[in-house]
């Protein structure tokens, strides 16, 4: 009898896709320590996420998997299963290989709903699979050669302990199997980024495909792309230049001004983070819409200064803080100069006037985030950590989740995180339960948060070396153990920081004053009243003319 095991989708089993997320890439020699760096906002309204782990182990030949698309009344599909997989925690495997993504859409006509991989199948089957990024590539193109692709325009980061690549992947259309797609090497001493727009233009490219592999790779290795990318454009009549010129992007996936905007303005403020910012502010005119002096963002850069994981985490956080884009500092952010905004991204003033609001990289529809750090010069189990939670990065302190571990804590588990069913069991809950009270005021509490998430992320970090340390002591299967404890001690200390700032924010800043505290307690003290922002009162000055303005009294 054949065997079956069901691919569980990662954390979106019963949830709405989510099409709205940002990655950032660092390369080796562009980080603080040497550690390949990629992150992942999973960022889309109305869904709870989670954290998935499948187990490693061999095969029997005739053992299938089922693949299961979205939504229950999604068809089955059955493929067999590969003779070794190896263990997944969210979005990297025990070989420290990590695939995440960010969707583009591109050319509509080119989805074909009759394929069996959508893309969170795809990567989920693909890190059970691949030892290495440059195998992950060649394990997707099969893939989809061979079930089909049932998505729209996707960007994946796809990295392992020494590399990072970048891979922009479309679908031929209803009745077509098989993917288009480029793939390109991140120069170890750059960082990258995506954010829901396609990136790639013209590309390095071979004089003919790999018959082995059965796609294309150029001499130096740092290029490959599908035998037919081209040809494909060509075809469809998406392009007719010379193939020197071929632009990905300009063919599968073109720039309107909404991905400009919305898109690229967040590549634009991580690259300023850690680059000029007089050179990256002479792109804000391409942010607004003119392409006369630039018409496309760098697809990497080389930073001023090495980068840590610290570092990202906190741009995973941004908001354009500091920026001409800066979301706290107009009337728009309201009393308490709140970086989120409540109306959609494009709406329509009384008069009829088209609007729009700023797309940050951080964001209150966030189900999840993480920030994947592998590191070659350790064990496979110790080197790779996703430092994770649920809920929006810029509210939540991440958690050292370590590729070996051998179960998932228990806030982190899907059916601890029901969307439908509030929990002080569940992270999620705990994390939105905060965050919805910090949304706001956020001026006024803000500080409370980063307090405590600040505490936590400092203790993981330090705590590191002690980890390192004992590590180094314990056989393979006791490695295993010692950091899934770890990993549960790291998310339990988590919860109940959180659920300490939860009382600590309700009770100092109850009826919207202001009381006195000390290590994450209220203290006796006098209170006060926190002021509304500068630019919320200038506005309100402005609109209520003098009805509002002190007058003197003379007897």
């Amino acid at each position: 009898m054949k065997r079956i095991i069901i691919i569980l989708l990662f954390a979106l089993l019963a949830a709405g896709r989510a099409e709205a997320c940002t990655n950032l890439i660092v390369g080796k020699n562009a980080s603080v320590d040497g550690s390949v760096i990629c992150t992942y906002n999973c960022d889309g309204f109305g869904f709870a996420a989670s954290l998935s782990y499948s187990q490693p182990g061999s095969h029997a030949k005739g053992e299938m998997v089922a693949l299961r698309g979205w939504g229950p009344k999604a068809e089955v599909h059955y493929i067999p299963q590969a003779p070794y997989t190896y263990s997944v925690a969210g979005l990297m495997n025990e070989k420290q290989v990590s695939i995440v993504e960010t969707t583009w859409n591109g050319r509509k006509e080119l989805q074909n709903e009759e394929g069996w991989l959508g893309y969170f199948t795809l990567m989920n089957l693909t890190l059970q699979r691949a030892a290495s990024a440059r195998e992950a590539i060649a394990v997707m193109h099969q893939l989809v050669q061979e079930y089909g692709y049932s998505d729209t325009g996707e960007s994946f980061a796809i990295c392992d302990k020494n590399e990072a690549w970048i891979m922009e992947l479309i679908g031929k259309g209803p009745g077509r199997k098989g993917a288009v797609w480029v793939a390109r090497r991140v120069p170890d001493d750059c960082i990258c980024a995506y954010a829901n727009a396609s990136r790639i233009r013209q590309f390095p490219q071979a004089k003919k495909a790999d018959k082995k592999l059965g796609f294309c790779i150029t001499k130096d290795g740092e290029t490959m792309y599908s035998a037919d990318v081209i040809s494909f454009a060509r075809e469809m009549g998406y392009y007719d230049g010379t193939d020197a010129d071929f632009s990905f992007r300009e063919a599968y996936g073109p720039l309107d001004w909404g991905a400009i905007r919305y898109c690229e303005a967040r590549v634009w403020s991580f690259f300023r983070h850690h680059y000029s910012t007089e050179v990256m502010d002479s792109y804000l005119p391409f942010l607004n819409g003119d392409l006369s002096e630039h018409d496309a963002l760098p697809l990497w850069i080389k930073p001023d200064a090495p980068v840590s994981y610290r570092d990202i985490q906190e741009d995973m956080r941004d908001h354009y803080e500091g920026t001409a884009l800066d979301m706290t500092a107009d009337v728009s952010a309201g009393p308490w100069a709140s970086p989120y905004r409540n109306q959609p991204v494009n709406f329509e003033a009384s008069d009829g006037t088209k609007m729009f609001r700023e797309r940050p990289i951080g964001c209150q529809q966030s189900g999840m985030t993480m920030v994947c750090r592998m590191r070659s010069w350790l064990p496979d189990a110790l080197g790779g950590i996703s430092y994770f939670n649920l809920d929006d990065a810029s509210m939540v302190a991440y958690v050292p989740v370590y590729c070996g571990i051998n179960r998932i804590p228990e806030p982190f588990r899907r059916e601890n995180n029901n969307i439908m069913e509030f929990s002080t069991e569940s992270a999620f809950w705990m994390c939105n339960f905060v965050a919805n009270m910090v949304y706001p005021r956020y001026s006024a509490m803000i500080g409370d948060l980063r307090e405590a998430q600040k505490e936590l992320e400092d203790y993981y970090e330090e705590d590191q070396k002690a980890v390192e340390e004992r590590a180094s002591e314990l056989t393979a299967g006791e490695l295993s153990d010692f950091l899934t404890s770890k990993t549960i001690a790291y998310t339990d200390r988590m919860m109940k920081r959180w659920q300490k700032l939860a009382k600590l924010l309700i009770v100092k800043h109850n009826d919207q004053i202001m009381r006195p505290s000390k290590d994450g307690a209220p203290t006796w003290g006098r209170h006060t009243s926190p002021a509304y922002s500068p630019a919320f009162i200038d506005a309100v000055k402005e609109e209520t003319g003098d009805r509002y303005i002190r007058k003197e009294i003379h007897q």
